[in-house]
Order: structure tokens, then C-alpha cells, then sequence
């Protein structure tokens, strides 16, 4: 479909859809950015709503089942979190179930990108090629070229540039880092040097990228309250977006219109872009991405290679059980479900005075315009465990326009390169106990939640401005609250 038609269409689904949702009064689903919501409450309610587990920052607080599953489906998330974990080989391998990896492909496990369901290694601090798979290039068109499809990748590399390769097959590039930095300075005359990384696909198997494609680094996120997210009604995202910033305040969250796994246009949700409609729709393109593994939902058993490479698309793939794809339904729909289910981790104890007061000032700032407190799931067609969930994720699931100083040249569906989701802020505290030194937005730039925050640009710019001349306690504040999430 030609881009400006696929554009007209969305628009057409944004409008009708907002219509609906404004006509069912969504807009008062427990939306409000600010400390309405908590009214009268000495602290707010779990984010995680009755999936929160409370206790101790170890290493297993994110592979945690949900605080309110039955017991008889706990077993059924333990089988789903082992998938997760377990390492794939490749074919042909006496346990069927476990091969097909490759022929391309940048880890061996899912738990490779994400460490005990945390984040992924981010870019090496001294430059250099990258070491582990936490960090990967992504392939999408530059702006201003076809916007139409989210999963659209460069015709040769694929969607992803692969850094390994079964036996006799070369990996499609090395992928090297080199760092620019600077020096901002806050009001109280606080130095705080920011570092921007730049990477590059160094040796190139197949020559360098098609004109107009950008390779966009992707740091793989913590994988928090995924399936509360995906039983947040679509309306409810809709009644929160502002695209013309019809209310003057500066912020005009949109959503990005993306193909869902049935064809049709869908809000998405997941993905530094909201490239993914599902939380299902993720899942299926990180096992073709990363680990070259084919599955119901995306069954092409070539995984990430592409029709100009036939020593990969001729190299040995796997079948799983029932013979039709690496990664079968049951292994698949396992999986899923251990995603979907995991707890949302709650804070490790009650809050300091100062933590209290840097909630207010999250609020008072404008942390709050983009990184909403509160949403609230479904009550109908969802998990029994997620439904009528009001959850505290930080994040409105819509696209922002961050500046330049973030952007990265890739488009993806709706988004350009200067518009990136809002990144749900619960959890942080927790899985930077997990993997202090992984980094903080899509790159992994930012080592401190201070440098991520003076990196906003664009629609947080006044908010930027704002924390900059804070006093040194009241960022203090705001960093202790931040770091409770």
C-alpha cells in the first residue's frame, strides 16, 4: 500500500476510534497524571495492582509469578519461565524441541538479552566492538522513506544485523561503538558529562546497507508487567493522546498504527517505538530477529535471512514437535504466558520523607505529562489475573517527539526518528539493582537516572529545564523516588 494512503487509513481508525472512546467517557478511567488518583492515601496503590510482590531486590525479584495466580497455574508460568532461559542449539540435535538456531543470530537464549528478565548489557563504556547480546542494530527505513510497515527491514541484512552465524556461515557484520560527550552544567553549578554513542555494522558480509535504510541500536528493556500492558484497553491509550497539543501544554502524545499479528492496524504498545500491537507480536519477532527461530505466529523457517542470502536460507533449521515450526505452540503459548504473568516488583520498604516529596516533584516538573502514573486494565476479554488491574506503570504507551538529541533517522510505522513510547518507569529501581551498570534509554547511554533526564529534549524540554535548576536536595528527591519505582 502506498505510505500516504496507509497514513489516511490510520488517521481515519485514530479519529473513529477516539470518537468511541470519548463517547464511553474512557477519559475517566483513573488517567489523571497528576496525585488526583491517591487522594487521601499515605502512599499510592501497588503498581502492579494485585500481581505486585513485595520483598527483598534479589536477583529473582522480575522471575517472579504474579502475587494473585492461583497456585495451580504457577507450575504452568515456572514451564514458561524455563523456556525463557533454556539455550537453543542448532539442527539437527537429539531433543527436537531445543534446536533450529540460526542459521544468523545474535543469542542463543532469550535470557541472553535479558538477564533474569532485566535489561540487556548496554555499549561498552571505553568503545569497541560489542561483547554481548544485550544491545542490537536494527534495520528501518530512514525518514522520509516508506512508512507504511513496522517489520519492514533492508533488502539484503533483513531486520536486524546478526553477529553470529552457525558453522560455515558468516555473520552478517561486526558491530562497533565510538562515543562523543559533553559537558552540561545544572544551575548550582553541578557538572554532569553526557556521552552519545555512535555505532556503525563494521565488515559488512554482503556490502553496506540499501540507500535510505538506517541501522538504529536497540537496548533490550526490562521486561516488566508485559501483560498488564497488552489488558490495557486500546480506548484507553487513545483518550490520553493529544497530537495537534490541543490543550497548549506543550506535550502531544500519539499513537503509533501498526499491522497486528492478524493484518489489520492496531494500536501499538511494545517496542522503543510501539512498533508491536501484542505482547504475542513481540515475542515472535525476537525469536526471528534474535535467535533465527521460526514460530506460529511468524512460521517462515529462514528467520531473519533474506532471499539474498541463500547460504543461510540453505542451512539447517529445526522443527519442533509438531513438525512445522522451531519454536512450537505449546512451547510458544508457554512462554507467552510466563511473560504475560510475571510480577510487577513493589518497593522494598515504606517511603522516606524525602522519597514522598520527590513523588511531588515528579508531578510538579512534568515528569508526569508523558510518564503517566496510573492506567487500568481491562475487566472483559483478558487473563483473569490481569483483568480490572488499576496499575501504576509511569508511562501513557504513546509516541512523544524527544528532540534531536535522541533521535536516530529510523522510521517506524507512524513514528520518525525524533519519536520514541514513553518507557514505563515501574521496576527501575529494581532491575538497576539487577544490572547497575546496563544503562539507562534505547541505547543504553545514560549510566545515571540524572543524564537520562537531561538527554529529554522536544516535548520534555520545559521538564528538563525545570530539573536542571532544582536544588541539589530537591533532585535528590526526585532521584529517591525514582528509584523506589
Amino acid at each position: 500500500m502506498h505510505p500516504l494512503r496507509w497514513l489516511c487509513r490510520g488517521a481515519r481508525l485514530w479519529l473513529a476510534t477516539l470518537v468511541l472512546a470519548l463517547c464511553a467517557g474512557v477519559v475517566g478511567l483513573g488517567l489523571s497524571g497528576g496525585r488526583a488518583e491517591d487522594a487521601g492515601l499515605s502512599t499510592p496503590p501497588p503498581a502492579g495492582g494485585a500481581t505486585t510482590v513485595f520483598g527483598p531486590r534479589d536477583r529473582h525479584i522480575l522471575t517472579r509469578p504474579a502475587a494473585n495466580l492461583p497456585q495451580r497455574a504457577r507450575l504452568d508460568f515456572h514451564v514458561g519461565q524455563a523456556v525463557f532461559e533454556r539455550s537453543w542449539v542448532p539442527a539437527p540435535a537429539e531433543a527436537r524441541a531445543t534446536d533450529g538456531l540460526g542459521p544468523l543470530f545474535n543469542a542463543e537464549a532469550c535470557s541472553s538479552c535479558h538477564p533474569r528478565n532485566g535489561r540487556g548489557d548496554g555499549p561498552p563504556a571505553a568503545g569497541g566492538r560489542l561483547a554481548r547480546p544485550g544491545l542490537v542494530l536494527q534495520l528501518h527505513p530512514a525518514d522520509g522513506e516508506d512508512s507504511g510497515e513496522t517489520d519492514r527491514g533492508d533488502p539484503v541484512y533483513g531486520r536486524q544485523i546478526q553477529t553470529a552465524a552457525l558453522p560455515g556461515l558468516s555473520p552478517e557484520a561486526r558491530v562497533v561503538v565510538v562515543w562523543e560527550s559533553r559537558a552540561v552544567a545544572l544551575t548550582d553549578g553541578t557538572v554532569v558529562r553526557l556521552r552519545a554513542p555512535r555505532f556503525a555494522p563494521a565488515d559488512p558480509a554482503y556490502g553496506p546497507l540499501a540507500p535510505g535504510m538506517v541501522a538504529a541500536p536497540r537496548q533490550a528493556p526490562a521486561l516488566i508487567g508485559l501483560g498488564l500492558l497488552d489488558a490495557v484497553p486500546a480506548a484507553a491509550i487513545l483518550a490520553a493522546a493529544d497530537p495537534l497539543d490541543a490543550d497548549g501544554d506543550g506535550i502531544s502524545g500519539r499513537p503509533n498504527l501498526v499491522r497486528g499479528p492478524e493484518g489489520g492496524l492496531r494500536i501499538g504498545r511494545f517496542g522503543w517505538k510501539a512498533g508491536a500491537a501484542t505482547l504475542d507480536q513481540q515475542i515472535a519477532r525476537a525469536f526471528r530477529d534474535d535467535l533465527g527461530l521460526s514460530t506460529p505466529l511468524l512460521p517462515e523457517a529462514a528467520g531473519d535471512c533474506t532471499a539474498a542470502q541463500p547460504d543461510c536460507r540453505a542451512g539447517p533449521h529445526g522443527t519442533g514437535p509438531d513438525e512445522a515450526v522451531e519454536v512450537g505452540p505449546d512451547l510458544f503459548a508457554a512462554i507467552a504466558y510466563a511473560q504475560a504473568h510475571g510480577a510487577v516488583p513493589g518497593p522494598d520498604g515504606p517511603p522516606s520523607e524525602e522519597a514522598a516529596r520527590g513523588r511531588a516533584l515528579f508531578d510538579d516538573i512534568g515528569c508526569a505529562a508523558c510518564h503517566r502514573p496510573a492506567l487500568a486494565t481491562a475487566t472483559h476479554g483478558v487473563p483473569a489475573a490481569l483483568a480490572g488491574q488499576a496499575i501504576r506503570p509511569y508511562t501513557d504507551l504513546l509516541l512523544h517527539d524527544m528532540g534531536p538529541g535522541l533521535a536516530d533517522g529510523a522510521r517506524q510505522g507512524l513514528a520518525t526518528g525524533q519519536e520514541w513510547r514513553t518507557p514505563p518507569l515501574w521496576g527501575l529501581g529494581a532491575w538497576r539493582t539487577l544490572a547497575p551498570e546496563a544503562g539507562l534509554l534505547h541505547d543504553g547511554r545514560a549510566r545515571t537516572i540524572t543524564e537520562a533526564i537531561l538527554w529529554h529534549g522536544g516535548e520534555a524540554a520545559a521538564a528538563r529545564k525545570t530539573f536542571r535548576a532544582l536544588p541539589a536536595a530537591d533532585r535528590a528527591a526526585l532521584l529517591a523516588f525514582l528509584d523506589r519505582l
